[in-house]
């Protein structure tokens, strides 16, 4: 059996696309990193019509909320209206890139209250004869930064593998570990997919985080 992993993040208000993204219509401007053909609404209905007592638990923000209805609430004919589920395939981004390299906003795919999430899709690297393809030491003054790795070979990270997921605190720098500099001199394309968030707010992690920790993540940087 595959083992599968999913990164699931929750917010208090509605999923954004950039506005720099946008034309003054709202359609998505040619040249972004995705389309609208690249949304995709229900195209299927569980339909459940059933006349009996059905719990619906409510969550808002740190309130939660249990509901009784009469009836399965899953009998509807069809999604109306501006807020309905969709899916988008991180497979579907399409990178930018350039003769070196870009910073972290060129993979922004959503806004979101409070963070924005980004796409590492495969790519072509910089293809500048000097170019240094892969991120310099750099510390995040306003974000929280937390990488989840999905596959694929992260050119600037040793050890990590598919499910791994990084946490770098604001103002703590953090770059290449030793070797991967001069490695990434020759790379033309990197095939890595990762799924990056940078939050507002600083993070809090939860006990389970904790024990999770490996301690000897920050002693990766030295040689």
């Amino acid at each position: 059996m595959k083992q599968e992993d999913y990164l699931i993040l929750e917010s208090s208000g509605p999923v954004r696309i950039p506005q720099r993204y946008l034309n003054h219509e709202g359609q998505i401007r040619m040249g972004s990193p995705y389309s609208e053909r690249d949304f995709h609404g229900p195209s299927e209905l569980l339909t459940i019509d059933k006349d009996q007592d059905v719990e619906v638990l409510v969550k808002d923000g740190p309130r939660w909320t249990r509901v009784v209805h009469a009836h399965h609430p899953f009998d509807v004919l069809g999604w109306d209206g501006f807020i309905y589920p969709f899916t988008f395939n991180a497979q579907d981004f399409e990178p930018i890139t350039g003769t070196v390299h870009q910073p972290p906003p060129i993979h922004q795919t959503f806004e979101i209250r409070g963070y924005v999430v980004c796409t590492f899709a495969p790519r072509m690297l910089d293809y500048h004869p000097e170019a240094v393809k892969i991120p310099w030491v750099h510390d995040n003054v306003e974000a929280d930064e937390v990488l989840f790795y999905v596959r694929g070979n992260f050119g600037s990270r040793k050890g990590i593998e598919a499910g791994s997921i990084t946490l770098h605190p604001r103002g703590i720098p953090h770059g290449p570990h030793p070797g991967t500099i001069m490695a990434s001199k020759e790379a033309q394309r990197t095939e890595e997919l990762a799924v990056m968030f940078d939050t507002q707010h600083t993070l809090e992690l939860t006990e389970q985080a904790v024990a999770l920790d490996d301690e000897k993540y920050p002693l990766s940087w030295l040689d």
